[in-house]
């Protein structure tokens, strides 16, 4: 394990010699994954992606070591994904109520581990397996097991699975998903172009809670290419283009280099988020692979169960062909 940083450079930062005080992380011990040109750093905390380069370009978005992940950078989310709306839902006609950890829209947001430290199971030099439990308590009544696996392969792309594993007496609802931010180096956001080819989307109130569905139209269909610029988005999407049982969302910069999240079908949902608020960007570009959407617990869509003793793995990845850096 290795620690070399920084944000917002494309590059890690030299370590520091043994004489300087140990670098000390918001989000606790850094896991550092290289092979060949690609660095992959996963966190502690939320069993996050801090940061995916290729070539020395960096391919997500990144923060500082004091800082937590803003706009839920990179974290992965169980046993739900997305929101539940006033973090009520019913099990078995009994009134569930979880925290609202989103105040402003009195919801219960991604899952119940974002705030977690994930312990350390297996680690080499290409991978590294982390894992947390979700205990039983109110509003998840459920006691599960979410690990996490993030791998740097022979192609030198970053392949993650997300399991979760019923250790409870009874069936436990769940809907997995992660949040990583997309990028191409110190390529602007505006110079991007985002293609996502679904074929349906959730359509939402002003609290990003779905109540229906149609099909995708003008102003989200980005099947042929949209520029980041142009877009202000925060929308779920399904009816995925799997193309030998994967999806790919990319984005690509003029120069041809791009950036790709691939899902199976394992995740039959993606949310697309372009924000202005991320910190020193002038756009960022969520693509958050689910298993299910928002208020799943209410809607169930989407929404699996889980036997005691059984386990769901859920599986994507990003791939990147880029220029090498300056």
């Amino acid at each position: 394990m290795k620690y070399g940083i920084s944000m917002p450079a494309s590059a890690p930062m030299p370590e520091p010699s043994p004489d300087s005080a140990p670098r000390r992380f918001a989000t606790g011990r850094q896991f550092e994954l290289r092979r060949g040109d690609a660095l992959a750093v996963v966190t502690e905390l939320a069993a996050g992606l801090r940061l995916y380069s290729r070539h020395g370009v960096q391919l997500t978005e990144s923060y500082g070591d004091s800082d937590i992940p803003p706009g839920a950078t990179g974290i992965t989310l169980a046993p739900w994904a997305n929101r539940v709306e006033d973090g009520i839902w019913y099990l078995k006609g009994k009134k569930q109520q979880l925290d609202i950890t989103e105040v402003s829209r009195n919801n219960a947001s991604h899952g119940l581990l974002r705030n977690a430290g994930y312990s350390l199971v297996d680690e080499s030099e290409f991978s590294v397996t982390l894992e947390a439990t979700v205990f039983p308590q109110h509003g998840y009544p459920f006691l599960v097991r979410h690990s996490v696996r993030y791998e740097l392969d022979a192609n030198l792309d970053l392949r993650v699975s997300q399991s979760l594993v019923n250790e409870s007496r009874d069936d436990a609802p769940f809907v997995l998903g992660a949040h990583p931010y997309l990028r191409i180096g110190d390529v602007a956001p505006e110079d991007l172009v985002l293609t996502v080819k679904a074929g349906t989307r959730l359509v939402a109130d002003d609290r990003l809670i779905p109540r229906s569905t149609a099909a995708v139209d003008a102003d989200f269909d980005f099947s042929g290419g949209r520029s980041v610029g142009a877009l202000d988005v925060d929308v779920a999407l399904t009816d995925l283009e799997f193309d030998g049982g994967v999806a790919r969302h990319v984005l690509a910069a003029p120069d041809g280099s791009t950036v790709s999240l691939e899902q199976d079908e394992s995740c039959p949902y993606v949310h697309v988020f372009v924000t202005d608020k991320f910190p020193g960007r002038s756009k960022a570009v969520a693509i958050e692979p689910m298993s299910g959407p928002a208020n799943a617990f209410n809607s169930g869509d989407g929404l699996r169960w889980l036997a005691p003793g059984e386990s769901y793995t859920m599986t994507w990845g990003i791939t990147g062909s880029v220029q090498r850096a300056n």
